[in-house]
């Protein structure tokens, strides 16, 4: 063992000079920048992430699309150079704030996933006659304007407003409108699993009385059938929705939609059932087309008429359907 730890010695010692330049090469090209880069994911088998008690099973299968996200990097800014298929964009154009944390990132991509499933178990029981009722709603916090005016973190749940549990955003902005300029609100809040209070002010933006805060909701559900989402921490954001609410659906109903096909979709879902457009729609439609998929489901506009020029040009044998609601796609689903 002392002669391998004497001979390692001397090979370092001789080749110190590599190892040091190799080191700063690698630190050099690792070095993060203000960019991100998007390119072609794959797909996600929704039936392995949600568990409907007693529910009926597909032939065939619903699959998120999703893009692939690196930080930019000098050696990833370098090949996306020459990869026509790689998107960079800036860190700016990605993130709320300068300030922003990859923690804060991956907060608020966590309760966008939080609050898309929220809305398609919602969708889905309701549209398939099943019961479900709200048991309890959190509000996180998103977005700060301005810390000096906010004391607060991205991820603190707010519990009370001057006091008072709060129940709803609306609640909470009819106090703010409530209050004259340079006023302060007490908040009670939760931050890393301990309560504790803070003051925010109310200030004028366009002549609106705001504290500068972005909030969201979310609920805690009961459902009958019971049911359980297990998405992975990796696989956040909005853009799943329409399609969790969809194979939902279709554990909870006796015809499957499916039809022993593999359907690929994306688009946000919103509580009234509108589906919303998304980012990176192309690399998922190429995710989509690499996995065999039969039915690509795709938000009319925008991102349909994107898809549509792509099948065309890369001559994709994919079939397209363009919605605008959830109901639409459960219709188009059942005269495929």
């Amino acid at each position: 063992m002392k002669k391998w730890i004497v001979k390692g010695k001397q090979w370092i010692k001789e080749n110190r000079v590599f190892l040091l330049c190799f080191l700063l090469l690698f630190l050099f090209l690792t070095f993060p920048l203000p960019y991100y880069i998007y390119t072609g994911g794959g797909i996600i088998p929704v039936q392995k992430r949600i568990d409907v008690e007693k529910g009926t099973k597909e032939e065939g299968s619903f699959n998120l699309a999703y893009v692939s996200e690196w930080r930019g990097t000098l050696a990833t800014m370098l090949v996306a150079q020459f990869c026509s298929d790689w998107e960079v964009v800036k860190k700016e154009e990605y993130t709320l704030s300068s300030d922003d944390t990859e923690k804060d990132i991956a907060f608020r991509n966590q309760i966008s996933l939080e609050e898309a499933n929220q809305n398609a178990v919602t969708l889905a029981y309701q549209e398939a006659g099943k019961k479900i009722r709200v048991q309890k709603k959190h509000f996180y916090v998103l977005y700060v304007q301005d810390k000096k005016k906010a004391p607060l973190e991205v991820g603190d749940q707010i519990l009370k407003v001057n006091g008072m549990e709060m129940t709803s955003l609306s609640m909470y902005q009819n106090i703010v409108q409530s209050m004259a300029v340079g006023d302060s609100i007490r908040l009670t809040i939760q931050r890393n699993h301990h309560e504790k209070e803070v003051n925010v002010k109310v200030f004028l933006s366009e002549n609106t009385k705001i504290t500068g805060l972005s909030i969201k909701e979310i609920k805690e559900l009961e459902t009958d059938p019971p049911i359980d989402i297990h998405f992975k921490s990796v696989e956040s954001g909005p853009s799943g929705g329409l399609i969790t609410a969809l194979a939902i659906y279709n554990r909870l109903t006796k015809e499957d939609l499916t039809k022993g096909e593999k359907i690929v979709g994306t688009g946000t879902l919103n509580e009234d059932g509108t589906v919303g457009e998304i980012g990176g729609v192309l690399y998922k439609l190429r995710g989509a087309v690499k996995a065999k998929a039969t039915f690509f489901i795709v938000p009319k506009g925008k991102n349909y008429e994107d898809c549509k020029k792509e099948v065309a040009k890369r001559n994709y044998s994919i079939q397209l359907i363009a919605v605008s609601t959830f109901q639409e796609a459960v219709q188009k689903l059942k005269e495929i």
